[in-house]
């Protein structure tokens, strides 16, 4: 009995790191080929998190966002405290949201962000500015939004090295998916400004626009 029972542990561990290798294998893949952005719209570790995202109003998806896009910014900012341009980003970025600034002062803040990724010469960190940039243009439209785990995922696997990423990476990408739900639950409850864009209800999600694009391309 115990060897069977010690059988049944080896399979069930093989089978959980079999799904683990397919969930990454294109991260893997990226890695080889000394790609810079090591996710996208197509990882297979990303697909439950991209369903969740196509479901959801543009305020939810921006509050979700500029939520999320706080982690990296702190991790930023420890390394570069008197770099303040990425959390000028979010700043502005949320004023925009709230109708309180227009569009052509918070693009300007998000282009900043991006730019210092160029200027750092920190790939890892770089990577973190990127997806800082993308939670702030999600206000801009809703594609943006899913441009800040593909960055802070790529550098999260920089950071981890490519034998020791997928934990902490697995552990993220659910904790994506709990603050979505967070926010799918309050956003509308918690009575805040929003800019007049972003209270039409009407309008189709764009990442689930974009999906289908891309399905009829690949028919």
């Amino acid at each position: 009995m115990l060897n069977i029972a010690i059988e049944e542990q080896k399979t069930a561990i093989l089978a959980i790191w079999k799904e683990i290798n397919t969930m990454f294998s294109d991260v893997e893949i990226k890695l080889k080929k000394r790609n810079k952005i090591l996710f996208s719209r197509d990882s297979e570790c990303l697909q439950e998190l991209i369903r969740l995202i196509q479901l959801q109003n543009h305020r939810t998806l921006v509050m979700w966002a500029l939520d999320c896009a706080k982690v990296p910014l702190k991790e930023f900012e420890e390394k570069y405290p008197n770099e303040r341009r990425p959390r000028i980003c979010l700043e502005l970025c949320e004023a925009w949201a709230r109708g309180r600034i227009k569009m052509p002062i918070a693009k300007r803040a998000i282009l900043d962000s991006h730019a210092v990724a160029k200027e750092i010469d920190d790939s890892e960190y770089g990577a973190l500015c990127h997806a800082i940039g993308h939670a702030g243009a999600a206000v801009h439209v809703e594609t943006h939004a899913l441009g800040l785990p593909i960055y802070e995922l790529t550098a999260m696997v920089l950071k981890y090295g490519k034998n020791n990423f997928q934990k902490p990476v697995s552990e993220k990408i659910n904790y994506y998916y709990n603050r979505m739900l967070y926010w799918q639950e309050n956003t509308d409850k918690l009575g805040l400004d929003w800019a007049g864009f972003l209270l039409d209800n009407t309008k189709p999600n764009k990442e689930r626009l974009l999906d289908e694009k891309r399905k009829l391309k690949q028919q």
